[in-house]
Order: structure tokens, then C-alpha cells, then sequence
């Protein structure tokens, strides 16, 4: 397999475009994916049909952090599309991986959380997934919310961002898997993220409390966020 990497933009399109209308075997393909370049793997997981094995789900899931932005986006689509798949599903041995998939709810590039988000929606009724997944979600969350609520959101300093980005992410994925929380973790989180000086944080609060939840202090909560000076935190 060729896999040299051009700095030329055009020579990579070119070549990128001859992968892409190449027809490659499903073992070829896998082999890309464990040694290809960018455009390569990118590819690979792009025309990559079906996963037929453990080892397969292992592969892709090699690729869904640590790698260039374009693999790991490329990645995360299919694996979304994937875990739709009861036959594919239980290749990626979830539980075992929910520190890859929790790293990836997290990702810089907003795309990757949405559709890890959505891959792993899937894994709702995995009970062994949704015990080791949503405690380490929980335990992430609690220290994001300690960073994030003692910056300044007027400074505009990346690093308010970026904690806050990944914030949102975990607070999205905790709408998700809202039921599958310890409740005082879930109260906790949520009257903590209502107080964030950031609005996308205190809107992930708002659309968790969108559930239905029979609490005097979360309905109090809620009130309040009905009431926000932001209008996307109170449209919930």
C-alpha cells in the first residue's frame, strides 16, 4: 500500500480521489485503517460497510481519538451508523471501551461529540456500559464544573472555552443518559451547571430539566431557568 502523504494540496485530492473510486476488499480496507495515511484512513472508514468482527470494532475504534481531525470525524459518522446495527453492536464490547467513548464525547471538533453522542445512545439498555459509563461520565462532569464555575466568562481566555466546551458536551450526554444517574449526582450537576455564568451551560441544565422530574429544588431550578436573561436558556 502506498501511503505517502503529500504536502501538495492538490497531489493529496488527487490521490484522495483515486482512493475513494478505487474498490478495495473489507480486509484491505481494515489494513488501511490500522496503516494508512490521513486521506487513506479517512477513506477506509468512509467506504467500510459492515464491521464482521471484534477485532474490526477495535480497529475503527483505534481511530476515534489520537488521530487527525478528518479520521476521527470520518470515524465517528460510521460508528454512529454502526451502532444502529444490533448485528454490529456487540463487536465494540462497550463497556470495555467507555473511556475511548467518553474521551470522544469531548473531542474539539463539535461533529465527533454529536455523532459519538448519538452512537452511544444506542447503549441504553447495555446495563454493564451504562454502570461504568455514566459513573465516569458523572466524576468527569463534577470536575469540569469545579474548573468552570470559578473563571471569569468575560475574560475571554481559551482555556474558559475549552473547559466549558467539553462542559456542554458532557452535560448533552447526561440528557441522554439523565435516568441512568445516580439522582443526587444528577441534582447536584444540574443545580450547579444552572449557577455557570456561561449560557450554553446553564441552556444543557435547562434542556436536562426538560425530563420530567417530581423534585420541589429541580422544579425550583427550573423556574428560574424559565426565567434566564438568555432566551436559549429560557425556551426550555
Amino acid at each position: 500500500m502506498n501511503n505517502t502523504y503529500y504536502e501538495n494540496t492538490d497531489e493529496n485530492f488527487i490521490n484522495a480521489l483515486k482512493f475513494y473510486e478505487t474498490d478495495y476488499t473489507h480486509t484491505q480496507l481494515t489494513e488501511m485503517l490500522q496503516n494508512g495515511n490521513i486521506p487513506q484512513k479517512q477513506i477506509a472508514a468512509l467506504k467500510l460497510d459492515t464491521i464482521k468482527s471484534e477485532n474490526d470494532a477495535q480497529i475503527l475504534l483505534s481511530n476515534l481519538t489520537g488521530q487527525d481531525g478528518k479520521i476521527r470525524e470520518a470515524v465517528s459518522l460510521r460508528l454512529a451508523e454502526f451502532m444502529q446495527d444490533k448485528n454490529c453492536i456487540s463487536y465494540f464490547k462497550p463497556a470495555k471501551n467507555a473511556q475511548k467513548l467518553l474521551d470522544a464525547i469531548i473531542d474539539i471538533n463539535g461533529n465527533i461529540c454529536r455523532n459519538v453522542i448519538s452512537a452511544i445512545s444506542n447503549l441504553k439498555n447495555d446495563k454493564e456500559f451504562c454502570e461504568i459509563f455514566c459513573k465516569k461520565l458523572t466524576d468527569l462532569t463534577y470536575n469540569l464544573l469545579d474548573i468552570v464555575e470559578k473563571f471569569d466568562f468575560q475574560d475571554g481566555k481559551y482555556k474558559v472555552n475549552k473547559e466549558a466546551f467539553k462542559l456542554y458536551w458532557c452535560l448533552e450526554t447526561i440528557y441522554v443518559f439523565w435516568d441512568k444517574i445516580n439522582f443526587t449526582d444528577l441534582k447536584n450537576i444540574i443545580q450547579k451547571a444552572s449557577q455557570i455564568g456561561e449560557y450554553t451551560i446553564r441552556e444543557k441544565a435547562a434542556k436536562i430539566l426538560t425530563h420530567d422530574f417530581n423534585d420541589g429544588d429541580l422544579i425550583a431550578v427550573k423556574d428560574k431557568l424559565k426565567n434566564d436573561s438568555n432566551y436559549y436558556v429560557r425556551r426550555f
